[in-house]
């Protein structure tokens, strides 16, 4: 059966593949798979074959970060003393590296830059302003093969917008019930008949619909549910108690809910206004703008700021100009641990059931059908056309 992970797969290699090959470009949130789709490349390509840069780790100052690159490189380097330069010197003698690195072999070299938005971390240093552009730029115009990530979507569409028809991004895709049973293994049919079979499907649907179909909170949720089976509690088999006791305030997915808000909050400008908005939102979805500035008490034209600020680092989104949350579970985080004081345990119990019971599948439901093969689409627009140079794949 074809999944949007094989598909997925297929897509990425096909574009390194390609004459002139294609810079695949994979965006998705925190705990998406990115990272471990590019470490699944890099076995099956060759480790002597790739470097797998960790952009977000290493993108301190441009000589640093040049050290870091040049110093671990499968690739020959010639100028290994050319960290010692200045910013703008590091940086250009890293994109040449990036440009016309070869292997030991003399063959094409491969890069994988995770997180490659972090660069911009450059542009407080002189003579670099237009770091983003640069790269883009340089990598679109090398021999070389690339495969960049971003956890930030909205920012990476507008960054390769106006860039070469090289870039090809490509959404990662939310897991399937199938893929779910599959990271549930034995925790969903312990048994093995009819009626454990019939269960396993059920519970693997439920996870999926819980966890959203993010990774992440499905692996959690597994791990919770075989942890409660093994030790013979009453809830093995019952994703709305695990759920809950993974958002307690120590709970697993309570720490990658706070990570997320966190990190994207720090990312964006307005740092208290924003918060504000999303505890107005977790109150109610689906408020327009005026709605969210009179919660506010600020002006129509300053929240529509906020609102903006929130939607490039994807905390929220609009749908009919009505605004609502990207992440659902990360609204369930905010109403539980945006207060003064812990959730109870009650507490706990009705959000969860709150969150959970509209998601839950029937048990009278069909499996879903196999899903179809990613559609592309152009970043400018809602339909494909042959003006606009970036393939965007959802």
């Amino acid at each position: 059966m074809l999944t949007p992970r094989t598909t997925l797969a297929r897509r990425v290699t096909a574009a390194l593949d390609a004459s002139p090959s294609r810079i695949p470009v994979l965006v998705g949130g925190c705990g998406s798979g990115r990272t471990t789709v590019l470490r699944q490349l890099r076995e099956r390509l060759g480790r002597t074959a790739v470097q797998h840069i960790d952009v977000e780790r290493t993108a301190t100052t441009p000589e640093r970060f040049l050290h870091a690159v040049t110093s671990v490189s499968p690739f020959p380097v010639s100028d290994p003393s050319a960290h010692q330069a200045g910013a703008r010197a590091a940086f250009d003698t890293t994109l040449a590296f990036f440009s016309r690195a070869r292997t030991p072999a003399s063959e094409t070299a491969t890069f994988f830059l995770d997180e490659f938005l972090e660069l911009r971390t450059f542009e407080s240093f002189p003579g670099l302003r237009r770091v983003l552009h640069d790269v883009i730029d340089g990598l679109a115009a090398s021999g070389n093969r690339f495969v960049l990530t971003s956890r930030y979507v909205a920012r990476t569409l507008r960054v390769l917008r106006e860039h070469s028809a090289r870039f090809e991004v490509i959404h990662m895709p939310a897991l399937t019930a199938e893929d779910t049973a599959d990271i549930l293994g034995p925790t969903a049919a312990p048994g093995g008949g009819d009626n454990d079979a019939h269960d396993a499907d059920f519970l693997a649907r439920t996870v999926q619909a819980l966890a959203d179909g993010r990774p992440i909170y499905v692996r959690a949720l597994a791990d919770e549910l075989a942890a409660l089976r093994e030790h013979g509690g009453p809830g093995g088999g019952d994703a709305i108690s695990a759920l809950a006791g993974l958002l307690a305030p120590e709970g697993r997915l309570a720490k990658q809910c706070e990570f997320s808000y966190e990190l994207r909050l720090h990312r964006a400008r307005g740092y208290g206004a924003l918060k504000a908005i999303l505890e107005i939102l977790a109150d109610e979805e689906g408020l327009t703008l005026t709605e969210i500035s009179h919660r506010l008490q600020r002006t129509p034209g300053s929240t529509k700021d906020y609102l903006s600020w929130l939607e490039d680092v994807d905390l929220v989104m609009s749908r009919q100009k009505r605004y609502t949350f990207t992440d659902p579970l990360l609204r369930v985080w905010v109403r539980l641990h945006c207060r003064a004081s812990a959730p109870s345990d009650d507490d706990l119990a009705r959000e969860v059931h709150r969150y959970a019971m509209p998601r839950l599948p029937a048990q009278t439901d069909a499996p879903p059908a196999p899903p179809a093969e990613p559609v592309f689409a152009m970043a400018g627009g809602p339909a494909p056309g042959p003006s606009s140079g970036i393939i965007e794949i959802d």
